[in-house]
C-alpha cells in the first residue's frame, strides 16, 4: 500500500495536541490542521484561538478553521490537496459524507473510550459518573453514524479511584498518540484490521450542558464520583442555604447517618461530612465559593461557623 504521505488533522481542544505533536515528532507532518473558528470567551468576551491552532501554528503547519466543514468552498479546497487520510481527534463537527469519503483511504478517529461504550461528546465524564473501572483509547474508521464505524484498535487503562476527569483526559490523549502511530503503520503495511461494533453494547454519553447541580438525596459514592467526572469542566455545583458552592474535592465516607440530607453530621480533618442518600455521609474537601479561591470543607466550616447539626443545604 502507498505510503500516508498527505494527511489531514482534524482536531480542536488540548486533549488533540498530544496526536498532532506525536505526528510532527514521528516525521509525519499534517499537510493541513483544520480546527474550529476562534470562539468567544471568558468575561471579556475576546475570540481565543482553539489549542489546537495555536499548537499548529507553532509547529509551522498549514491551518484551516471554516466555520462548518460541510461548507462546499472548504470541501473543493480540500479536494485539491488530494489527502491520503483524515485523522480526527475531539474535532467537534460532524462529518459529511462527502468529507468521509474524501480522503483515499477515508478518515479515523481516537475516541476516549472503548467503543461500543461511551459513544458520543463526553466518554471521559460519562465513565467516571457511572463507576466504570477501566476505559481506554479505541481508533475507529469513520462513518455517517455517531462513533458507530468499525474499530482498527484499542488500548485499555484502568479509572483511578481518586482521578477526576481532567486528569484521566491527560493520560488518554497520550495513550491516543501512541496508538495512533502504531494503527497508521498498520494501515501502511495494510496489516490493519476493523472490528465492527456490538451494537447491543453500545451505550452514548451526550454533550456536558453547564455545571452538574448535586443532588444530596443520591448516595455518597455517586455524588462524589459526579465530583470527578466534572471536573475541571463544567464542575459539579452545590445548592447551599446561603450561596452555591463549586465542589472540586470530595469522597464517601465510610460513616453513615441517620440525619436529614444537606445536614453537617461532622467537621475533622480538613474535611465538612454532609448526610446524603440512602443514609451515606459525603465528606466536602476541597470547595470554592463564587468569586473566591479554593479552600478546604474544613476552612468553609469555620468561616460559617458551621457545627455539627447544621443544616447547609
Amino acid at each position: 500500500m502507498p505510503a500516508l504521505e498527505r494527511l489531514v488533522f482534524f482536531g480542536t481542544p488540548e486533549f488533540a495536541l498530544p496526536a498532532l505533536e506525536a505526528l510532527v515528532a514521528a516525521g509525519r507532518r499534517p499537510a493541513l490542521v483544520v480546527t474550529q473558528p476562534a470562539r468567544p470567551a471568558g468575561r471579556g468576551r475576546r475570540l481565543v484561538e482553539p489549542p489546537v491552532a495555536l499548537r499548529a501554528l507553532a509547529l509551522g503547519l498549514a491551518v484551516a478553521q471554516p466555520e462548518r466543514v460541510r461548507d462546499p468552498g472548504f470541501l473543493a479546497d480540500l479536494g485539491k490537496l488530494a489527502p491520503d487520510l483524515g485523522i480526527v481527534v475531539a474535532f467537534g463537527q460532524i462529518f459529511p459524507r462527502a468529507l468521509l469519503d474524501l480522503p483515499r483511504l477515508g478518515c479515523i478517529n481516537v475516541h476516549a473510550s472503548l467503543l461500543p461504550r461511551w459513544r458520543g461528546a463526553a466518554p471521559i465524564a460519562a465513565a467516571i459518573a457511572a463507576g466504570d473501572a477501566e476505559t481506554g483509547i479505541s481508533i475507529q474508521r469513520l462513518e455517517a453514524g455517531l462513533d458507530t464505524g468499525p474499530v482498527l484498535a484499542e488500548r485499555r487503562t484502568p479509572i483511578g479511584a481518586d482521578e477526576t476527569a481532567g486528569e484521566l483526559s491527560a493520560r488518554l490523549s497520550r495513550l491516543g498518540a501512541d496508538l495512533l502511530l502504531e494503527v497508521l503503520s498498520a494501515l501502511e503495511l495494510g496489516s490493519a484490521t476493523a472490528t465492527p461494533q456490538d451494537e447491543a453494547q453500545a451505550t452514548y454519553a451526550p454533550k456536558l450542558a453547564g455545571p452538574r447541580t448535586l443532588d444530596l438525596a443520591r448516595p455518597a459514592h455517586e455524588l462524589a464520583r459526579e465530583v470527578r467526572a466534572f471536573h475541571p469542566e463544567p464542575g459539579a455545583t452545590l445548592e447551599t442555604r446561603r450561596e452555591p458552592l463549586k465542589v472540586l474535592r470530595a469522597a464517601p465516607s465510610a460513616a453513615h447517618s441517620a440525619q436529614r440530607q444537606g445536614t453537617v453530621v461532622g467537621i475533622g480533618g480538613g474535611a465538612l461530612a454532609l448526610a446524603t442518600g440512602e443514609g451515606t455521609v459525603l465528606e466536602l474537601l476541597v470547595v470554592q465559593r463564587p468569586g473566591g479561591r479554593p479552600i478546604s470543607g474544613g476552612e468553609l466550616a469555620n468561616g460559617w461557623r458551621l457545627r455539627a447539626g447544621d443544616r447547609l443545604a
